[in-house]
């Protein structure tokens, strides 16, 4: 089960560093490097990760993915599930980060009208990485 919690956190985080790049203009977003089908064009994700919703407490959603993919890599990679106070705070972490993925998909469909492939992706991800976490508590 882990390996699969790595393997999501290292495609979200993958993600993650990708539209924190464009949101800081270190990229831009179809360069001809990225994979055809993660680029971004000026009417999906790139458009999105400059609005108001694409922030939380005045930092990127994106960035905030940064620190939470590398923390959940750093848990399995030291076996910290073990400690139920470490599992718990992933855990909470987890639900909130789905309960997000729900508001940013609704902006995304109704308010913005942006189709984001790769948002989609991300909030996917967050949502199985849920549920693995909450199908540990119940095996280890």
């Amino acid at each position: 089960m882990t390996t699969i919690l790595a393997l999501l956190a290292i495609v979200g985080l993958i993600i993650a560093n990708y539209f924190t790049a464009v949101r800081y203009r270190w990229v831009i977003p179809d360069a001809r490097w990225i994979p055809t089908f993660c680029r971004m064009d000026d009417k999906t994700c790139a458009s999105v990760v400059f609005t108001p919703s694409a922030q939380v407490f005045g930092l990127p959603n994106s960035l905030l993915g940064q620190i939470y993919y590398t923390a959940l890599l750093v848990a399995i990679a030291s076996d910290a599930f073990g400690e139920v106070h470490i599992w718990q705070a992933f855990f909470t972490a987890s639900v909130i980060t789905v309960g997000l993925a729900l508001y940013l998909s609704y902006a995304l469909l109704v308010v913005l009208r942006v189709p984001c492939p790769l948002c989609f992706t991300a909030h996917s991800i967050n949502t199985m990485i849920c549920i693995l976490l909450l199908l540990t508590s119940h095996s280890g």
